[in-house]
């Protein structure tokens, strides 16, 4: 074979394979589910901050230290979005905002995302998955320094503050009651929760309609959250940012008392500024789960707390009561 041949055999082989390789080289994102809609959270522009990106948004595969389960790693998020998951069956006109944790730095869509919407869809209630600015969009620790962060921009609750706006503004096209919109959080998504139960004001400027609605839950659910007990020798004080009062909502809260990632304090300290203020709380404990838990742990009694979760948002008048 000549040598001119054998070079274009070569650059045509280099070109059939090129697709594949570029295929192979991009990262992968998050996508939502089918059947399910996504949408921006801010005009375009219209973003308060960008967050200190370290390259591309992309999801991986990591496992939990604290749990040993595998779930999906989203870094790198500049445009947070809103995703929809319809109810299942007949919708009953409660819808739940979704916050997964990661930390501050990450996001985990699936375990703290994806599978909690399944649960509550097949409840009859429409979910809404927040994908928030990360990283370093709330307290978080940083590696680099070895210290703990807390931006000068609030970037995750801003977000989630222009979601629940939106999903109110929007209540007819999701077909939900604007006065029956509930919100859950998972560690860092927990503060979140907390965050946005407690704040009455916008903590960025108006842009539209959808701002002019309220941000505040009217329920919420808080999940061995992180970044709410001041810490040690502080007794059960709540850190700075967390002001209780008494137009705080109805508010769930469960935690697994062996979590080696956030302290048990971190709820506990939560419950007594929401007793202290005459708000209506339920929290469980329970004495095996770890953290990060999820809708995933079976053998286990935190397995319980989805079931809790549905018997609190019943007696709230959230969910039709089922017969006995």
């Amino acid at each position: 074979m000549s040598t001119m041949r054998a070079f274009r055999l070569a650059f045509l082989l280099l070109m059939a394979l090129l697709p594949s390789i570029a295929s192979a080289a991009a990262p992968a994102t998050w996508k939502p589910p089918a059947g399910t809609t996504e949408f921006p959270l801010w005009p375009d522009g219209k973003v308060m901050a960008p967050p200190k990106l370290k390259g591309p948004e992309q999801v991986s595969e990591t496992v939990s230290k604290a749990s040993g389960e595998h779930w999906m790693m989203l870094q790198n998020v500049a445009v947070p979005t809103l995703t929809v998951f319809p109810a299942k069956g007949l919708p009953n006109g409660t819808a739940v905002m979704v916050v997964p944790g990661g930390g501050y730095n990450v996001l985990a869509m699936d375990l703290e995302g994806s599978e909690i919407c399944d649960w509550l869809t097949a409840q009859g209630i429409t979910c809404a998955l927040l994908k928030y600015r990360v990283p370093a969009s709330g307290p978080n620790w940083d590696r680099q320094c070895n210290c703990r962060d807390i931006p000068a921009v609030p970037m995750a609750l801003q977000d989630a503050q222009r979601a629940m706006g939106l999903l109110r503004a929007q209540a007819a096209r999701w077909r939900i009651d604007p006065q029956r919109l509930g919100v859950i959080g998972f560690s860092a998504g927990g503060h979140v929760v907390a965050g946005l139960s407690t704040h009455a004001q916008r903590s960025y400027a108006a842009l539209d309609a959808a701002d002019a609605q309220s941000s505040r839950p009217d329920f919420a659910m808080v999940m061995y959250s992180g970044h709410l007990w001041a810490g040690h020798g502080k007794g059960l004080s709540l850190v700075k940012d967390i002001v209780v009062d008494d137009t705080v909502p109805p508010t769930f809260i469960a935690q697994a008392t062996d979590d080696p990632t956030d302290d048990v304090r971190e709820s506990l300290a939560y419950y007594q500024a929401l007793i202290d203020a005459g708000v209506p709380v339920e929290m469980h404990l329970f004495a095996r789960g770890g953290h990060a838990f999820g809708v995933r742990m079976k053998d286990a009694p935190v397995a319980a707390w989805t079931g809790l979760a549905e018997r609190w948002m019943q007696d709230i008048g959230m969910l039709p009561k089922r017969p006995l």
